[in-house]
């Protein structure tokens, strides 16, 4: 890859705006957002106003800053002008408790933090505990804090032209920190080519996205999913992007696709459950029309959530599954090979392989662990020289989730690998059994983890959110349900009623704190 005319050099910044401009899209909107838009020529300026903001505050090449900001146009000012200046942007989810941030800045050793008011007015206690931290950079201050700057002001003092420092692809481009399901969460070390090669592989080579298109993602800008689906999607081909500040909440969702009328949205399957639970149970009709096709990750999506959402709203979902390190989704479904309940194919760039215990791969419909080999992943986590050795191995990474693939070569996932069950010594996947379980008329949602019974042995035990307006089973009719559909040694020994299931702020069910809980 090169860019700026120049062999061997590269920086992102140029490829997914400042290129746009180039090729005469300067006028065209690249994000809409809270009713205003943002053209690329809107955002190449902002970008070079808030790069030239780092140069005046003596912030170099290769240090990082800490992003703790909503889903707003001035994400991806601070996030591209950081990267054309060859400084390290480090998103982080702005919900997090005062603690978590101490952590974070003192983890990724950042000179700056950018951040959103009402956060800073919960963390600004601990200020003399980030260790390396230089400047505060608070959005919308207007001298409410006179020890920060003003992000807005500290803009409109700076020039809109601004030369790109020199980066080349294998330069770090940006951090991104894992969810934190398990442990601490670790700084994933991107390169600067890692979102064109995502872009080129997934948004292109699977989506077929265009300049007409518009993008609308539920997941938040700071992770992986959202990030894509989000930002750098659009920017990368010269389309739109609709950004919304606000929890993702069905009601709001619905309300910005019907406003916007994005053609392409990124969920994850508990909000098009909660989708389809409010156009269930609603008056009204929800329009859906400007949708050419919605993308799912995070969590296995249920064969009976994509029919379902395929009924209702005439628009297919494809699913997919994608980590912070890969950056992006690495197997998906396709336009017209679509098999529900399967995570699909694997996308073009990118080597699969599931292998046994041993390191050996496994033939078909035999469960093992998941290996992923493409352009796209990171170069490893930020000072944990151990846990990078045991999971980037050479160029195969090691995703710690469970799969099988089918004689016609579509994977299907079973779980993380810590998640997994051996009953009777034979594995069973806690995803299979949730799924069955999803299909009673009574259950919202479904969590199986694994119980020792009295000998020793392990045993699956269901957690189940139920259905408020339905009549609660017993045990015998969930024991039968189960059994109709899955052989009788991967049904639960217990099913234990819950109000909600634990979940990461991405919406992925965290296991681990029910099996504590079952331990207990």
């Amino acid at each position: 890859m090169d860019c700026l005319g120049v062999k061997d050099r590269y920086n992102a910044a140029y490829q997914f705006i400042e290129q746009n401009v180039e090729r005469g899209l300067g006028n065209k909107t690249a994000i809409y957002y809270n009713n205003e838009t943002y053209t690329y020529q809107m955002l190449r300026d902002l970008m070079n106003q808030f790069g030239n903001a780092l140069k005046s505050l003596e912030i170099e090449l290769e240090n990082r800053i800490l992003l703790v900001l909503d889903d707003t146009p001035d994400f991806a000012i601070a996030f591209f002008g950081a990267i054309k200046m060859g400084v390290i942007p480090i998103p982080v989810n702005p919900r997090l408790q005062p603690y978590e941030y101490e952590y974070f800045l003192n983890n990724s050793r950042s000179k700056a933090l950018v951040i959103e008011k009402h956060i800073w007015e919960k963390i600004s206690f601990l200020r003399n505990r980030f260790l390396f931290l230089k400047h505060v950079i608070v959005v919308d201050n207007q001298g409410t804090y006179p020890d920060c700057l003003d992000f807005q002001e500290l803009l409109s003092k700076e020039r809109s032209e601004l030369e790109f420092t020199i980066t080349e692809c294998d330069d770090a481009g940006f951090w991104l920190y894992t969810s934190g399901s398990t442990g601490l969460p670790k700084g994933v070390i991107h390169l600067q080519q890692d979102m064109e090669v995502a872009l080129n592989c997934y948004a292109k080579g699977v989506l077929n996205i265009n300049e007409q298109d518009i993008t609308f993602s539920a997941s938040k800008l700071y992770f992986a999913y959202g990030l894509g689906g989000g930002l750098y999607f659009s920017l990368g081909i010269g389309g739109s992007t609709i950004l919304m500040r606000e929890n993702p909440l069905p009601e709001k969702i619905f309300e910005h696709i019907e406003t916007y009328r994005p053609t392409i949205f990124f969920g994850v399957p508990t909000l098009y459950a909660a989708m389809l639970r409010i156009a269930e149970n609603s008056q009204r009709k929800f329009d859906l029309s400007s949708l050419r096709v919605c993308v799912s990750a995070g969590e296995a999506l249920p064969e009976l959530f994509y029919k379902k959402f395929k009924d209702a709203f005439h628009v297919d979902i494809l699913d997919g599954i994608g980590s912070t390190e890969a950056t992006h989704i690495y197997i998906s479904n396709r336009f017209g090979k679509i098999r529900p309940g399967s995570t699909g194919l694997a996308v073009d760039g990118y080597e699969i392989k599931i292998v046994d215990e041993a390191g050996k791969p496994v033939p078909p419909n035999v469960p093992g662990d998941l290996l992923l080999k493409g352009d796209s992943l990171a170069w490893g986590y930020w000072n944990i020289h151990e846990t990078s050795k045991k999971k980037f191995m050479g160029e195969w990474y090691n995703t710690g989730d469970k799969y099988y693939q089918d004689q016609d070569g579509f994977y299907w996932y079973c779980g993380r690998s810590d998640d997994m069950l051996k009953n009777g010594g034979i594995w069973v996947s806690p995803i299979e059994v949730e799924n069955a379980l999803l299909h009673h008329e009574a259950i919202l949602e479904a969590a199986v983890v694994g119980e020792e019974d009295g000998d020793g042995l392990t045993k699956p035990v269901a957690y189940i959110v139920l259905d408020e307006s339905a009549l609660r089973p017993d045990e015998a009719e969930l024991r039968a349900f189960v059994k109709q559909q899955l052989d009788a040694y991967k049904c639960p020994k217990r099913f234990v009623f819950v109000d909600s299931l634990p979940k990461t702020a991405s919406g992925k069910i965290q296991r681990f704190k029910l099996r504590s809980f079952v331990q207990a």
